[in-house]
């Protein structure tokens, strides 16, 4: 298949996985605030229509309004955020999602529509409406959040775990994939999770009860809390239905993935022992300053354990399908033939400061193969990771940068694009300067060729 070429944004020094990830985190916070704080409201209402709780419904009304500027603008500006970074800098996956589940991904916003139309509905008459029929629509309003998440998690964890779908292509053999399970009810467990602890801000924030009425819901609010205790049987569970070097990712093989799946371990179980111990078991008062700083905590761990989710899929965006850098596993040979980016239409950006058509080749190379992971100076920038080695070094470690780097996708370019990348790289290290020979004009250039081709052919064995 020859390679389809998008116009993509550049962020400079900010790695573009960087972006997505920062995006994607805030807006996963929200969105499992929007779904636990559906629950945690389904219950103070029972609460406050049964009569075992006289402050639950005042404090309902005021945090349904928090939720829904949250949840409802927020969330759906980040939601939205998300589309909009994730189809500049990785269309190819996005069109992969898109084309396997689109009907799937239609139906989860049917449930989106449900949830806000029953919040607004909420929102504008709850306060006038009978207690059955608060209920019944803050029921619809859950239905509709947590529905989403189970249809947005069938296609996520299809990244990472795609199972019989690879073999067959059935859309349901992709959706219920083997982490689909553990990951949908950890994300629930998160849910609930955040919203207990963001409504006990809120009960910290309000002037509306004493110290009495806020010991009351915050002690309602921390039985939310009590599922926390699955959460490690649950991480077991993900862990064991992980591919093989996946796992080993985690478990030590690479340093950064094992040190924040370490930290989303230490930090959720701060926050459950603080639950269980002092919330729980003592019914411990708590003041905004440690209930907000349990929030940031939850948040904290969420971006690490996104991290690691995000992280467990290298080198791929879709397992076994499709590689981080858009290139299928099947295109990688024919690639080194054709080249990955002799036919790229788009200009790169400063080309007119660079000396050399092989630079400007080595430009498009690194956007179509490196990218998306790297910067040219910046966070993770390849220039920075490869200071020290000298051209052969480069050309070597290039061609093999799979057996280099597992998590790594292998080069898909001709001898002479991994050339020009090599010569790219080393410009930038040089400071850019206004002259620069072209490696491949002088009577060496077939062997040079030839020693890469060697490499890469190496690389495959």
């Amino acid at each position: 298949m020859d390679p389809i070429f998008y116009p993509v944004n550049d962020f400079g020094p900010l790695m573009k996985g960087l972006v997505i990830g920062g995006l994607g985190i805030f807006h996963v916070f929200t969105a499992q605030f929007a779904i636990g704080g559906g629950m945690l409201l389904c219950y103070f209402q029972w609460l406050a229509m049964t009569g075992r709780s006289a402050t639950a419904r005042r404090f309902l009304d005021g945090y349904f309004k928090f939720l829904v500027l949250l949840s409802f603008v927020a969330g759906a500006l980040t939601g939205v955020g998300m589309w909009f970074t994730t189809i500049q800098l990785s269309p190819v996956t996005i069109g992969l999602m898109v084309d396997e589940f689109h009907w799937l991904w239609a139906v989860e916003w049917t449930f989106f529509s449900l949830e806000v139309t029953a919040g607004y509905a909420f929102y504008r008459y709850g306060a006038n409406l009978t207690d059955r029929t608060r209920l019944a629509l803050l029921v619809l309003y859950t239905i509709g959040s947590w529905f989403s998440l189970f249809w947005i998690n069938g296609i996520l964890s299809w990244q990472l775990t795609p199972g019989g779908w690879v073999e067959s292509g059935s859309l349901w053999a992709g959706f219920f994939n083997p982490s689909f399970w553990p990951s949908l009810v950890f994300r629930t467990i998160a849910a609930l999770t955040v919203a207990a602890l963001v409504a006990m801000v809120l009960v910290n924030i309000g002037t509306a009860f004493d110290r009495e009425q806020r010991t009351e819901l915050i002690n309602h609010a921390s039985k939310m809390l009590i599922p926390m205790v699955a959460m490690p049987l649950l991480g077991l569970w993900w862990l064991a239905v992980l591919p093989e070097d996946s796992r080993e990712w985690v478990l030590g093989g690479s340093v950064a993935m094992t040190m924040f799946l370490q930290l989303a371990i230490l930090v959720s179980s701060l926050i459950g022992g603080y639950a269980f111990y002092g919330l729980l078991k003592q019914k411990l008062y708590i003041n905004g300053l440690t209930a907000g700083l349990l929030c940031a905590l939850a948040f904290t761990a969420t971006a690490f354990g996104e991290f690691v989710r995000e992280g467990v899929r290298k080198p791929y965006t879709v397992r076994e399908t499709l590689y981080s850098n858009s290139v299928r596993p099947e295109d990688v040979a024919r690639l080194r033939e054709v080249g990955c980016a002799t036919a790229d239409p788009y200009p790169v950006r400063g080309a007119g400061a660079m000396p050399t058509d092989q630079l400007r080749l080595g430009a498009k190379v690194f956007r179509n193969q490196c990218s998306i992971c790297h910067t040219t100076a910046g966070v993770n920038s390849l220039p920075g990771l490869t200071k020290g080695w000298d051209a052969d070094l480069k050309r070597m470690n290039f061609a093999k940068v799979h057996r280099l780097k597992a998590f790594m996708p292998p080069f898909a370019g001709t001898p002479a694009e991994l050339e020009a990348l090599v010569q790219y790289v080393g410009w930038l290290q040089a400071g850019s300067p206004g002259e620069w020979a072209d490696s491949l004009a002088g009577p060496e250039r077939e062997a040079l060729l030839g020693t890469i081709q060697k490499a890469l052919e190496e690389g495959v064995r």
